[in-house]
């Protein structure tokens, strides 16, 4: 098995490990960091260490290529097919004078961004996993791109939005090359997820040089209480 098709594990016991709790069973990620969680594998001791991890009413988010075995105790909200793609080029250069760098000061702003736009989980802490990157207009943040899922030779581009006032602008593009240029300067291999329905940002993806690998399973889990 290819270290991206279990690649929250990989995350969580490797570069991430500070940003989770769990054992060598099962990790998760601090509740205001993000809701990924993962078993090492599907054994019934690593499934029942998984589903320990969960509180009665919390919820995890589960990404993985194999088939999501959902474990003893946890039933599941909802799930849904995305698709995990490889950079398989470098992107031509673009304009940088109006990105900069995102922090904690910008936080509770990314974290209404991602709100509107639903890129996938972001919470209070979730712009500790890597560098952010966004746009300002007039002050406002417009659009922002950033690292999330990291482990030896690998990194993902990810929390790619843009505010509906300001699309069309090329934002998106802008700064996901940015990104993907700063993951290939470290030597790194740039990867991404998206939802299988969403078809625009596959075809954005696939014109920076992104291919399919796979498709993988998300299935949201929670804990009845």
């Amino acid at each position: 098995m290819h270290a991206l098709d279990r690649v929250v594990w990989e995350t969580l016991t490797t570069y991430h490990l500070p940003l989770s709790k769990g054992n060598t069973l099962a990790r998760r990620f601090l509740r205001d960091v993000n809701l990924f969680a993962s078993a090492r594998d599907d054994s019934p001791a690593a499934l029942a260490a998984l589903s320990a991890l969960v509180q009665p009413g919390e919820q995890v988010l589960i990404a993985q290529v194999p088939e999501i075995v959902i474990p003893s105790g946890l039933v599941e909200v909802r799930s849904a097919l995305g698709v995990q793609m490889l950079a398989t080029r470098r992107p031509e250069a673009v304009p940088t004078t109006d990105i900069t760098v995102l922090t904690d000061v910008d936080a509770p702003e990314m974290v209404a961004l991602a709100k509107l736009t639903e890129p996938g989980p972001f919470l209070e802490r979730t712009n500790r996993m890597g560098r952010f990157i966004g746009i300002r207009v007039d002050g406002r943040l417009a659009a922002m791109a950033g690292e999330r899922m990291r482990f030896p030779g690998y990194c993902e581009l990810s929390g790619v939005c843009t505010h509906p006032d300001f699309r069309g602008r090329g934002f998106a593009r802008r700064l996901s090359t940015a990104v993907v240029l700063d993951i290939m300067a470290r030597g790194e291999r740039a990867f991404l997820h998206a939802w299988k329905s969403n078809h625009g940002a596959i075809a954005l993806y696939e014109q920076l040089g992104f291919q399919l690998r796979t498709d993988i399973n998300i299935s949201l889990l929670t804990r009845p209480g």
